[in-house]
Formats: structure tokens, sequence, C-alpha cells
């Protein structure tokens, strides 16, 4: 059975750490693809915030290829998961579903549900789908994404997520889920599992209008 990761710092994310960071994973991106330090040219309608300069590439459920500028336009509401979990992550899963049953159906268009795997080992894209049925989340509503190990640690960090591997199938993690605006910026989190969501859907639904 896995643990769920207990941060005992009252830590909390600001701007400009974020900012920091993601500005940090996109030029390490283009260091190791270009083997030497160049200049990056970030999409200028994006504010330093945005997850949409993260260059990483993910592949979802149905196995096509993404960046997170993809998905521009959504309110996304994210959460890192690993299929094989027995514990968290069911809740965790149970969560989101609890959110997305009271989204107004007029903005449900305009948001967009996410599950990070952070064991993209096990959990290859025929893996996610089969999970996605099985917990009939198989919706266009709905986005499973995997990626690399590296762009998965990376991206944990600028979610605050902190995950460790502790067996072969089982990880300890965070219990975060994420809002970000249309412009990719995060404005809000969820800790904890089965906690009251109210804050968080009414800060999807003034993002979403």
């Amino acid at each position: 059975m896995n643990s769920t990761f207990q941060d005992k710092t009252n830590f909390k994310w600001h701007p400009k750490l974020i900012a920091l960071a993601i500005t940090f994973f996109f030029v390490l991106s283009s260091i190791q693809s270009c083997n030497k330090i160049e200049k990056v040219t970030k999409d200028k309608s994006n504010s330093d915030l945005s997850i949409y300069n993260l260059p990483s590439q993910w592949t979802n459920h149905n196995n096509e290829n993404i960046v997170m500028k993809d998905l521009k336009g959504k309110v996304l509401v994210m959460v890192m998961i690993y299929t094989s979990c027995k514990a968290a992550c069911p809740r965790l899963v149970a969560d989101m579903r609890n959110i997305e049953s009271r989204l107004p159906e007029k903005i449900k268009d305009n948001v967009k549900l996410i599950l990070i795997s952070i064991d993209p080992e096990v959990d290859t894209p025929k893996r996610l789908k089969s999970f996605a049925i099985e917990n009939k989340m198989d919706t266009p509503q709905w986005e499973f994404l995997r990626s690399t190990e590296d762009n998965t640690r990376e991206f944990a960090a600028v979610l605050a997520v902190n995950y460790k591997k502790i067996a072969p199938l089982d990880f300890s993690h965070s219990n975060i889920i994420s809002v970000f605006n249309t412009q990719g910026e995060l404005v809000f989190q969820q800790e904890g599992l089965g906690v009251n969501s109210d804050a968080t859907v009414t800060k999807i639904i003034d993002e979403a209008k």
C-alpha cells in the first residue's frame, strides 16, 4: 500500500518562484536538445507564469502527442496520480469526479480535467486508456497524460507535488489538485483527500465564465 507524502513545512508557491521554475525548465530542455546554451524565444502571448511556455512533450490516453500550449483556452484542473495506486489515488480520482459533477453544464466545454501519471513506465497510453474507461472518464473533458521521467519530475515541481518511489509499483506523493486559468497560470490549489471542494469549484467557475 502506498503512503501519502507528508510535507511538514507550510510552504506556499510565490508567483515569482513559479515563473523561475518554468523558465528554468524551458531553458534546461533547450540545453538538452541542443547540447549548448542558446537564447530561448518564448511565446510572447503567454506570461512568464504560464505553463504554456514549457516545451515538454506529452502523450495522452488516446496515444496522441501534445504540448501544454495545445490546451490553451481552457481552464485546467490537474492532479498527479498513478494507475496502480490502491490508496490515495482512487480518492483523488473521486475528488476530481466530484468537482466535475458540480460544474454547471454551460461552462463544462471551457474546462479540461487532467490526470498526469507519476509512473510513466507502467502507465502507457494503453493502460491510461483502460483506466479512463474503467472509471467512466473516457470523454473529451478528461485527459490522461504521461511523459518521460524527467518531464514528469519537472512538471511536478511546477505543481509543488512531491513524490518518491518506495517500491516497484508504489509511490508516496502529495495530494494536490491545481487549477490553471485560460492563460496557463496557476490560480488555486486544493490539498488533501476528501476535503471540501467548494472553493475549488467556485474558482473554476469564475475562471471559466
